[in-house]
């Protein structure tokens, strides 16, 4: 196989991290270059093992910067680059728009403008069902297509639909080769611990209270991180240039449902739920369609969510050394330890 260089921004986050793992693995040939501004879901100790790889390299650099990236451009001659990097907690959002507007949507803008420069074969967006909206809870037979109208909620997934619409304009105005995913909620291994799953695991391992929004009957698609990877690489090795693909898990199921699994699993008593104020414009319901990438790319979801919550749960019990640094702040210290020579 021929070998690439791919450029993976936003690799030392949750999806981009699984991703760097899934392609050194299954491309041993493959020089794979992640850029990561290291914002507080970035963590370098994430990529420890990937850093041992002589075809892996980590750079520090924020996707804003032009120059930044131009001269990673130069330097690496990239046939392929994958956007993660994005502001992606709703809460945060909804706190502070501002960053999330400048990183969702300029960030990507810089990034297809020296992939233009740079004449890169591919460029992949990595969105989100997010920008769909959401969909009533009575109506469990509608479910997000690729042309379901974008109809975004709050301040991150009205950022995430404004790059899908900059990269398809990219692609018809500049002829920029490009690519962009929509996935449902991801679960799995190097999952920040303030989102749903992972906070969850590790309040109920510390006897703490699980906060529930609302009633707890928001219901997500779930799609184990793996499955997402595979997804992400058939795309960007298939003749599809131009096309928007919904990457979901058919693992449709309420948050409640799935906090009392994990108390379940952990052998804990369901006092531990503690229901708190709904977030505002809390979505009530996604599911994702995904004939299309079935049907053209071959791609099907093979994590049930019974195995891959399970592995989750286990993987979290294993690596309580990870999570633990990212909760006491230690973790933003391992860039400085690698990279500035602090102790």
């Amino acid at each position: 196989m021929d070998k690439k260089t791919i450029i993976v921004t936003g690799g030392a986050g949750f999806i981009g991290s699984n991703f760097v793992y899934y392609m050194l693995k299954k491309y041993p040939n493959y020089r794979i270059v992640c850029l990561d501004s290291l914002t507080y879901a970035g963590n370098l100790s994430t990529l420890k093992k990937a850093m041992e790889n002589e075809n892996f390299r980590f750079v520090k650099a924020d996707i804003r910067d032009a120059e930044a990236v131009d001269n990673l451009f130069t330097e690496e001659k990239p046939d392929i680059v994958v956007n993660f990097a994005a502001e992606s907690h709703v809460d945060r959002s909804i706190e502070d728009p501002q960053i999330f507007l400048e990183t969702n949507i300029m960030g990507p803008k810089v990034l297809m403008d020296a992939c233009l420069n740079h004449k890169v074969s591919r460029y992949h967006q990595v969105s989100t069902d997010e920008v769909y909206g959401d969909l009533p809870l009575d109506r469990p037979d509608l479910f997000f297509t690729e042309k379901t109208n974008l109809h975004a909620s709050s301040p991150y997934s009205a950022s995430k639909a404004s790059a899908d619409l900059v990269t398809m304009a990219y692609h018809r105005t500049y002829g920029l080769p490009a690519t962009i995913s929509r996935c449902s909620n991801n679960y799995g291994p190097y999952h920040f611990p303030e989102k749903l799953i992972p906070l969850m695991i590790i309040n109920a391992l510390n006897d703490k209270k699980l906060p529930v929004y609302g009633d707890g009957l928001n219901v997500r698609d779930w799609l184990y991180v793996e499955d997402h990877c595979k997804a992400i690489d058939m795309i960007i090795h298939a003749d599809c240039v131009g096309e928007v693909y919904n990457v979901g898990g058919h693992n449709e199921m309420a948050n409640i449902d799935i906090v009392k699994l994990i108390l379940k699993e952990l052998g804990k008593p369901e006092s531990l739920i503690e229901f708190v104020e709904d977030r505002k414009g809390h979505d009530r319901r996604y599911a994702i369609d995904p004939t299309k990438i079935r049907e053209q790319l071959g791609w099907e979801p093979e994590t049930k969510f019974e195995n891959g919550i399970v592995k989750t749960i286990k993987w979290y019990l294993d690596h309580k050394d990870w999570w633990e640094e990212i909760i006491s702040g230690d973790y933003k210290n391992y860039y400085k330890k690698m990279y500035e020579g602090e102790a």
